[in-house]
């Protein structure tokens, strides 16, 4: 499933280095800029409230955007750098590149992790170990799903489930080509115990 384009609205930055970008954070907005598509570089301005709010929702990078400026077209964008204060850990500038929706990008998808309760490893009290909560996979601008899935059902104790155990959307791909470890069902440290004590009683 494809997700939504959210709009993102911006306006054009009048002036240009970093004078220009610290009047623009006293004025309660973020500076950042849009490149690419063979076109020249445009300074933006963004809402520092409305930005943060986006930011904190999650999946910023992973987003494609309608970018939209008064005066100008619509542009569909994916953010390619947010530059945060290092103390505060908050925005301060941002960078975004134009795309096409037939353009081929690399960006995180989220994993979600479905069936818990039809996993016999994890009814015997096995736990989930989740080794990449995102996976970078190589998409089309016009159709970023929103998320891939893992199915937990059947998965047994010490089952481990690599990239290649998932149904990808099609024209998706990953952009690692080793079969990678996604998560892995691990035995609870009380079964390991046990285990322990069976072998050492056994040998």
């Amino acid at each position: 499933m494809a997700r939504e384009i959210p709009d993102l609205v911006a306006e054009v930055r009048t002036g240009t280095g970093k004078g220009a970008a610290r009047q623009a954070r006293r004025e309660g907005k973020v500076p950042g800029i849009v490149y690419g598509d063979n076109k020249a570089p445009v300074a933006l301005n963004l809402n520092y409230n409305a930005l943060l709010k986006r930011l904190r929702a999650g999946r910023f990078l992973s987003t494609l955007f309608n970018l939209k400026v008064e005066g100008q077209p619509d542009t569909h964008v994916v953010c390619r750098g947010v530059q945060r204060d290092v103390v505060k850990d908050l925005p301060t500038h941002i960078d975004f590149m134009r795309v096409h929706d037939d353009s081929r990008i690399n960006l995180f998808i989220h994993v979600n992790f479905d069936n818990h309760e039809a996993s016999p490893g994890i009814k015997r009290g096995g736990t989930l170990v989740i080794v990449r909560a995102e996976v970078e996979l190589e998409v089309l601008a016009s159709d970023i799903p929103d998320h891939i899935t893992v199915d937990l059902a059947g998965k047994q104790i010490g089952d481990v489930i690599h990239i290649s155990d998932i149904a990808l959307p099609k024209g998706v791909k990953p952009t690692i080509d080793r079969n990678f470890v996604i998560a892995n069902v691990s035995a609870p440290s009380g079964l390991l115990a046990e285990e322990s004590a069976e072998a050492a009683a056994e040998a």
